[in-house]
């Protein structure tokens, strides 16, 4: 009898206590903006998917020309591990509970990454120099493509970064800054590995 209740139960004739009744105690584990995050990043993976999928298609064809990578990269590479490394440290204060901690890592992770993006402009400018030049090598069309979709991931989680300080000289401590810190650790962690990813590529070919 149970079972055939509810097969001809009709929910939107339930009364509404009742509802809430049967709801209570029931809530999603994951915070909103986590599920965002993680929504956010698979669309980005398979943004990123695609172009390494076209780049290595790409190398095939007969007028590709290698590139010489400039030394630079390797500078930017280690500005960003410094920047997920940064945001580390700053999670694990805003765990801990100590602000000071916190404002370091924060203050350190923004330095490092608009370091990383006037080093990617940098690399921009010596590509030039060598002679270099996205009209007449795919190659390097191909790089700044890369560096152009990830540098505008990283402006926008500059933005969320930007917020936090914000809320950090605000006055706001550690616990309340502890999801928006999470977040950017977590982003920064992953578009850390994205260029780890398309850094390998580069070198390979």
């Amino acid at each position: 009898m149970d079972i055939l209740h509810e097969l001809t139960r009709k929910p939107w004739l339930s009364d509404p206590a009742e509802v809430a009744d049967e709801q209570s105690g029931k809530s999603f584990p994951l915070p909103v903006e986590k599920l965002g995050l993680r929504v956010f990043l698979a669309v980005v993976t398979v943004l990123f998917t695609l172009v390494i999928v076209v780049y290595s298609d790409r190398m095939s064809l007969a007028d590709w020309r290698p590139l010489q990578e400039p030394w630079s990269l390797w500078l930017n590479t280690v500005l960003l591990i410094l920047a997920s490394v940064a945001f580390q440290w700053a999670l694990v204060n805003a765990r801990r509970g100590t602000i000071e901690g916190v404002r370091t890592g924060l203050n350190a992770a923004g330095v490092l990454t608009f370091a990383f993006l006037l080093g990617q402009l940098w690399v921009a400018q010596q590509l030039s120099a060598m002679g270099y030049y996205a009209t007449e090598s795919p190659a390097v069309a191909f790089l700044y493509l890369m560096s152009a979709m990830h540098g505008l991931h990283l402006l926008g989680g500059l933005v969320v970064w930007y917020r936090a300080s914000a809320r950090m000289r605000r006055g706001e401590n550690a616990a309340q800054l502890y999801l928006s810190v999470e977040l950017c650790a977590i982003y920064w962690h992953y578009l850390l590995a994205i260029w780890v990813v398309l850094f390998s590529l580069l070198l390979l070919t």
